[in-house]
């Protein structure tokens, strides 16, 4: 470190955190150092918002840890959102299927209405789907041998209230939506899981149970997925899901709030 640079009395401290703090000072300003890793933290957050997810690569690594089997694949579906433009600019239009998604999706209603429907959206950091996602569900299946499954749904352009159409559609009694969350400058990779008991159309935000910051370094997959399954049970025995269902993963046990 260059002589000019002032150490803050606070640096043992970052080795406990990814925070940006005790980074020293140059004059008045920022060491050169820090101030390059935040550009490339920015970089990088600002990448995963633009990046595309590889559904076929997905599908592929999906299909590797078992949780595609047999050469069947997911069903895909687009929001009403065209492109990523649209998509940034019109969060509504994420929210809804567009015309032809929504005939596909119908099509595959079965006559025995699904217990839950797993859908993968890109979100705002395709990134983190690619990253976590085949992890999070190789640990939950494996927990949920006793529940009938709907068709694996891969959603583009996707936000979370898009589940609520598809589950609507399909007549499941739950959905969980899988999906990027809005990259930070040091978690540009980070997976959310949304439940919602008894989706439809109109559902709000309260009505919803979420699981964020699911990565190594965060929340890691398996224990997401325990803390999903404890969710998703208890939403099934007390019929509701959101702020009226407490998380109690830490003690085993999920009940509605008093």
């Amino acid at each position: 470190m260059s002589r000019d640079v002032v150490k803050d009395s606070w640096a043992a401290l970052r080795q406990h955190t990814a925070a940006r703090i005790a980074l020293g000072r140059s004059g008045v300003s920022l060491p050169t150092q820090a101030l390059l890793e935040f550009g490339a933290a920015q970089a990088e957050a600002r990448d995963a918002v633009q990046a595309v997810l590889d559904v076929a690569a997905l599908e592929d690594e999906l299909a590797r840890r078992g949780i595609l089997a047999g050469g069947t694949a997911a069903l895909r579906v687009h929001s009403a959102a065209v492109d990523r433009n649209h998509y940034l600019r019109r969060p509504d239009l994420g929210r809804r299927l567009d015309a032809a998604s929504r005939e596909r999706v119908s099509q595959e209603r079965a006559s025995a209405p699904p217990d839950l429907v797993l859908v993968i959206g890109d979100g705002l950091s395709a990134t983190a789907v690619a990253r976590h996602a085949p992890a999070l569900l190789e640990a939950l299946l494996p927990r949920l041998p006793d529940l009938v499954l709907g068709p694996l749904v891969i959603a583009i352009q996707a936000r979370v209230a898009l589940g609520d159409e598809i589950g609507e559609l399909l007549g499941a009694a739950q959905v969980a939506v899988l999906i990027g969350e809005r990259p930070g400058l040091s978690s540009p990779d980070s997976l959310g899981v949304y439940l919602t008991h008894v989706p439809r159309v109109g559902r709000t935000d309260a009505e919803r149970n979420c699981l964020s910051n699911i990565r190594p370094e965060g929340l890691a997959p398996p224990e997401a997925a325990h803390r999903l399954e404890l969710l998703i049970r208890g939403a099934r025995r007390t019929g509701v899901s959101g702020v009226a269902l407490k998380d109690e993963s830490d003690t085993g046990m999920l009940g509605p709030i008093a």
